[in-house]
């Protein structure tokens, strides 16, 4: 199915003047589109409501509700939306890109259930073992926590390994480890099946995902979300990140005089090996 930018370069030459005005402002305004109903859209266009209800109709939505259902659903689910003309608008796209990073940070902060956040803290810091998994777009953020939290603890470990099935990663996990599933959308399939099994295999799971993803936590221990939205085609993990960086400076002060000795140690092979540049 198309999105509306599509459809709309498609018919455009076709269009009436009028239709053309409503156009040229959805391509400059497609991120904000859901926040319009057709009153404001004909104003903000400069047309008449009943030329913005020919224009979409044309388009083959029964109404204006139904495009905004549809642009709705393709934002939530993580379905690139992009500006059409898809031209860098100078200071006014940097402008709404650092609103809409800030948005994001703030929203994860003001959510943040401290007792809880607590308790996650504690449970990295006494598991037998940590295991990480993130599919897809998921997996650069489990990998950059993973090896953040290798600096403080030991056990761990990415799941599954490259090229490798699950079921061997699974078979051993206890009540005592934590697994930290990272699934943001456009999650794989499976991801529902794997947080079930491990419920049903009493192993503790903190789940990362976005604000959306509401049936998938009642199958986690405990879960901590961040917002993906930007202002344009592609989601922004920087709000994931920071949600990282926070949980492992967190467990840093929870093992303070541990996870001192560990990064000492782990410095002091980085010099042994020679593997990393001097400043």
């Amino acid at each position: 199915m198309k999105q509306i930018d599509e459809r709309l370069r498609g018919c455009y030459p076709e269009l009436t003047p009028q239709e053309q005005r409503v156009a040229d402002f959805i391509f400059d305004h497609i991120d904000d589109l859901m926040s319009y109903n057709s009153a404001e859209l004909a104003r903000l266009s400069g047309v008449s409501k009943a030329t913005v209800s020919r224009l979409f109709k044309r388009l083959g939505y029964p109404s204006y509700r139904d495009m905004r259902d549809e642009v709705r659903t393709l934002r939530q689910s993580g379905m690139p939306l992009t500006d059409s003309r898809d031209a860098v608008q100078g200071n006014t796209l940097l402008s709404r890109h650092y609103k809409q990073e800030m948005a994001n940070l703030t929203q994860w902060v003001n959510q943040l259930d401290g007792s809880q956040f607590s308790a996650v803290i504690a449970a990295l810091s006494l598991a037998r073992q940590v295991r990480l998994l993130g599919l897809r777009n998921s997996y650069p953020v489990a990998l950059h926590l993973r090896q953040q939290l290798l600096q403080v603890r030991e056990q761990v470990l990415m799941m599954p390994q490259p090229g490798q099935t699950l079921a061997e990663e699974l078979v051993d996990l206890t009540p005592q480890d934590v697994v930290v599933l990272v699934a943001f959308r456009r999650r794989p399939r499976g991801t529902r099946a794997i947080l079930t099994q491990l419920q049903q295999m009493n192993v503790p799971v903190l789940l990362i995902c976005e604000p959306q993803a509401q049936s998938l936590i009642p199958l986690a221990r405990w879960h901590l979300s961040a917002s993906l939205d930007s202002v344009s085609a592609f989601d922004s993990y920087s709000a994931a990140m920071s949600l990282a960086n926070l949980i492992s400076n967190a467990l840093l002060h929870e093992m303070l005089t541990s996870g001192r000795q560990r990064i000492h140690q782990i410095t002091d092979l980085y010099q042994d090996l020679d593997e990393l540049e001097q400043r």
